[in-house]
């Protein structure tokens, strides 16, 4: 059983503009682990952050660390309607056993899935602007009423994520990566200190898990996001503008 996890009061801090906030958080969190990077982040925009979360492969420890801390900030979870089955089911598993009170479900637009997607194939002839019309906009939409928001992104996955600051301005966001220092040990640690679940796919060698006509296992050895767009000059969604 996972233990109950505690709420941590949160202080609110004085406002500022985004850029003071986002330079007095970068600042902070050079030396602080990621628990405190997240509370300095909650106290910093309070009602105007959300945590955006895939329910995949590594997403665990972060809301299990946001949830020890406040369970009603915002996490927003981008439904493409092409996940695998198991990610849905892994999202229900998680919201329950953290108790996470306010995890939204951010989909498409059907005026433009039916304009743009219709029979459902996009992914097979253009796979930015499937990402553009199930993920990115969608997202764009969702994060309009927030100042800030938090991601999973880590170096360790490498490519363009491997110069990966903590925090980051992401116009017209100021966008945090708490666990961007981690290591694939520690985030294995982590799951196992606090009893988490995996995702069920990881059994199966999935390492990083998306939409399932762009998700693929990988091989010992591969980088852990090796297994996306495999084959093809793509390595991000287009939600983190890298």
């Amino acid at each position: 059983m996972t233990a109950a996890v505690a709420r941590v009061p949160i202080v609110a801090r004085a406002p500022r503009s985004l850029a003071e906030a986002a330079a007095a958080l970068d600042r902070d969190a050079q030396t602080l682990p990621a628990k405190q990077i997240l509370i300095r982040a909650l106290e910093a925009f309070g009602d105007r952050i959300a945590l955006v979360s895939s329910f995949g492969a590594e997403s665990a420890p972060l809301l299990h660390l946001l949830a020890s801390i406040d369970k009603a900030t915002p996490v927003l979870f981008l439904d493409t309607e092409r996940h695998f089955v198991q990610t849905n089911a892994y999202r229900e598993e998680l919201t329950d056993r953290l108790g996470l009170k306010n995890v939204r479900t951010i989909r498409p637009d059907p005026g433009e899935l039916a304009a743009t997607d219709p029979k459902g194939d996009l992914w097979r002839r253009d796979n930015d602007a499937c990402c553009s019309l199930r993920k990115v906009r969608p997202l764009d939409r969702a994060l309009a009423e927030f100042d800030a928001w938090i991601s999973g992104r880590k170096r360790m996955h490498g490519n363009l994520r491997a110069f990966l600051p903590v925090v980051e301005i992401a116009h017209p966001h100021v966008k945090i990566n708490p666990l961007a220092r981690w290591s694939a040990q520690e985030i294995a640690d982590y799951m196992s200190a606090h009893d988490l679940p995996p995702h069920p796919l990881v059994e199966a060698g999935f390492s990083s898990i998306g939409c399932w006509p762009c998700t693929a296992p990988t091989a010992p050895g591969d980088d852990a996001r090796a297994g996306r767009w495999r084959g093809l000059h793509k390595t991000e969604c287009g939600i983190h503008r890298i």
